[in-house]
């Protein structure tokens, strides 16, 4: 189990190529004595707004919705008075990350990226076996973009405003990340 050290006022960003396995990684995210982050991911919203939807609603038909709410309960979170904050996002794209190291910034907020490397194909078969398949367009776009940032991270690439990027594989991931107090 890998640790990584974060203050209490952070943000833990784990990212990666839809079904890289970072809902697993959340799942199997210990943390340390004293140290409870609060954990913002959209699958609870798109369970909880499904819920209320007639049932079979395609999630395509909501999706928008699920992402919207996602994208403002972050705003809302990283600028207010909690501690260490973990956001799950795809983040495959650099406006994305950007935009977070941006708002975390603002925040007054230490900034974390933990990156799940996987292949492509390894990631199709994890959507797969979650039941959610991502269309192909989409897919691409997101494994395309994935794909070239895992390879300039794997060779040594630091992005800037991060204090430290964790860059796991889905063994690594499967194992877990312990969050612990540090500076």
């Amino acid at each position: 189990m890998t640790t990584l050290a974060v203050p209490g006022r952070s943000l833990v960003l784990v990212a990666g190529v839809p079904g890289a396995g970072k809902s697993s990684l959340l799942g199997r995210m210990r943390l340390a004595t004293g140290h409870a982050p609060t954990v913002l991911d959209s699958d609870p919203l798109r369970e909880r707004l499904g819920a209320r939807l007639p049932p079979g609603t395609p999630y395509r038909r909501y999706r928008p919705l699920v992402h919207v709410w996602h994208r403002l309960r972050i705003v809302l979170t990283l600028l207010g008075p909690v501690g260490c904050v973990v956001v799950h996002l795809p983040a495959t794209g650099a406006v994305t990350r950007a935009a977070l190291l941006v708002l975390a910034a603002l925040a007054v907020r230490d900034r974390y990226l933990v990156w799940v490397d996987v292949d492509p194909k390894e990631a199709l078969h994890g959507q797969r076996s979650r039941g959610r398949v991502l269309r192909r367009r989409c897919f691409r776009r997101h494994a395309r973009r994935g794909a070239a940032f895992g390879a300039r991270l794997r060779a040594g690439y630091r992005p800037r405003g991060w204090r430290r990027v964790l860059v796991l594989d889905r063994g690594q991931a499967r194992e877990g990340v312990v969050l612990a107090g540090g500076s």
